[in-house]
């Protein structure tokens, strides 16, 4: 499973790093039977579907120790797997309070460079340079509520389904930048978008 890790993030990963996102299954796996927070189906493949399709989105880091903000966290996706992979700061917002303390144990647990913001993103303050969510809203309604924690030069790097494409092209109303729509290496129902210089029009 390492090799299919490297092959996502387009790095290696060190064997402490492999570890740790094991242990992050292994609290995920637990947590669920307490609380809802992926569907129990998915747990069986819980590699693909939520490890490695979290992974990949390292590949857009633009420079070693990038400040991550993952709006609506909820179990750690994609935000804890990012900061077990990256060397910057992750900030994981999660405005759910049961939620947020799941995530609150899990990077205390794992000694991450992460920090919880258990409040709704409006509320969240800061620039970052990598900004990510997943499953949170529609594209263009996602750009107007986390906008503010962006500078010119933040890559915002968003997990759609199948939807993508006409995401894209309904935010493109009232939002410029330079915008391109990635296949996910883990999903081929799935796409990333990635934009950069985002800005209302």
């Amino acid at each position: 499973m390492i090799e299919e890790l490297e092959q996502a993030v387009g790095r290696p990963v060190s064997r402490e790093t492999f570890a740790r996102l094991e242990a992050y299954v292994e609290r995920l796996k637990a947590e669920n039977r307490r609380q809802n927070l992926v569907s129990a189906a998915t747990l069986q493949q819980v590699w693909q579907r939520h490890i490695l399709d979290s992974a990949q989105l390292v590949r857009v880091e633009p420079h070693a120790g990038s400040s991550w903000v993952d709006i609506g966290s909820g179990a750690g996706l994609p935000g804890v797997v990012i900061a077990c992979l990256v060397e910057g700061p992750v900030t994981l917002v999660e405005p759910r309070r049961l939620r947020a303390g799941f995530l609150l144990e899990t990077v205390a647990a794992l000694n991450l460079n992460a920090t919880v913001e258990c409040a709704k993103v409006e509320k969240v303050a800061g620039r970052f340079d990598v900004i990510t969510g997943r499953a949170v809203a529609p594209l263009g309604k996602f750009l107007e509520i986390s906008h503010h924690l962006s500078t010119g030069k933040t890559v915002w790097a968003l997990p759609r389904g199948r939807s993508a494409q006409s995401e894209l092209a309904d935010a493109r109303r009232a939002w410029q930048g330079a915008f391109h729509v990635e296949p996910s290496a883990t999903d081929a129902d799935s796409f990333i978008v990635v934009g950069t210089k985002v800005r209302t029009k």
